[in-house]
């Protein structure tokens, strides 16, 4: 898929204000660190992360998408007025029933005119978004849209915590070790036409890919599948999760660069999605693709799901680490396994 029309025009984001480092989470999992002879610093060492980040107790996701917003609003050249569609992307959300966009979209005062829904694609719901607004804008449905997103890890980490207190084995460590990489934080996207921008990055295309008899390697929800009863869990294969979504990036970066038709030196930027360090060198080895052209951020933020590769690709910008005229990838992946990459010239 390409565009010649589309740009992102702002970035807004929100970190979540409480930090919890991972030698705090040891001093929870004492006694299983006990049981298994594990030493002080294995989590930070197995997965390189030193902290993520929480919100308070009684914090809504609409919230911190809506003080994500208005700061994407405030940085960008539209108003409010011309937001034609607005999308929610985030795993976790208020309700069931209704769109969690529906809430942001009335709060920052988003017209009557405008599409408002949610996407839920794993760790790609903003990517989607982006893409549907994208595709709106080139075919001059609408003028801007917005894509946003909120994640919180708060109650999966504490019950998790709690698991593996209860079952203190190396089987449920292995099942829940990347649940306790998460953190929380809010992100805003806008995206507009040529016509209403002068100042931002042009969106070039992207591809997907998809590897659906993987879908059960990662799974967060009701312990039974019933989405209105049980406790919420969330177990990780790890190591499966890596391999194939290894071979499955491989795959849709031969297919990317094709398609943007971008040399083996391209391109010269790239923010990934943020899991941890072991997926970070291990995909970056994989794609032929030089530490030095990689921004991350999970060393301090942890994996923030759908939040994670935008947040990470504003932090950059406003670092100077992407630069005018570079030509930058954002490669996300979520669990399914689906894989998506955006190529920007910036």
């Amino acid at each position: 898929m390409l565009f010649s029309n589309v740009y992102i025009d702002a970035f807004g984001y929100e970190l979540a204000p409480n930090v919890l480092t991972s030698e705090d989470l040891e001093e929870r999992l004492a006694p299983l660190y006990a049981k298994l002879h594990f030493q002080p610093g294995q989590l930070e060492a197995l997965t390189g992360v030193r902290e993520r980040r929480l919100w308070g107790t009684d914090f809504t996701m609409s919230q911190g998408a809506l003080q994500a917003g208005r700061k994407a609003l405030d940085q960008s050249a539209v108003d409010v007025s011309d937001i034609g569609m607005l999308v929610y992307g985030g795993v976790c959300r208020d309700w069931l029933e209704p769109a969690t966009a529906c809430e942001v979209a009335h709060r920052l005062g988003v017209g009557p005119e405008a599409q408002i829904y949610d996407v839920s694609n794993a760790c790609l719901g903003v990517l989607n978004g982006m893409l549907q607004v994208a595709a709106a804008i080139e075919l001059k449905q609408i003028e801007a849209g917005m894509v946003l997103s909120c994640e919180s890890s708060r109650q999966i980490i504490d019950i998790s915590v709690q698991r593996l207190l209860e079952c203190p084995t190396m089987e449920m460590f292995k099942k829940t070790v990347a649940t306790l990489t998460g953190g929380s934080g809010a992100v805003a996207v806008v995206l507009t036409g040529a016509a209403a921008n002068s100042r931002g990055h042009r969106l070039a295309g992207g591809v997907a890919r998809s590897a659906p008899a993987y879908h059960d390697l990662c799974r967060w929800g009701p312990e039974h599948g019933r989405l209105a009863e049980g406790t919420r869990f969330m177990e990780t294969d790890s190591v499966a999760v890596l391999n194939h979504g290894v071979a499955l990036g491989i795959e849709t970066f031969r297919a990317f660069r094709a398609e943007l038709a971008w040399p083996a030196d391209l391109p010269d930027k790239v923010i990934c999605h943020q899991v941890g360090a072991t997926h970070q060198r291990t995909i970056l080895e994989k794609l032929g693709i030089p530490a030095h052209k990689d921004f991350s951020t999970f060393a301090h933020l942890g994996n923030i799901g759908t939040v994670s590769l935008p947040i990470t690709a504003a932090i950059a910008s406003e670092r100077r680490f992407l630069k005018h005229r570079q030509r930058v990838a954002f490669l996300g992946i979520g669990s399914g396994l689906n894989c998506l990459m955006l190529g920007l010239e910036w």
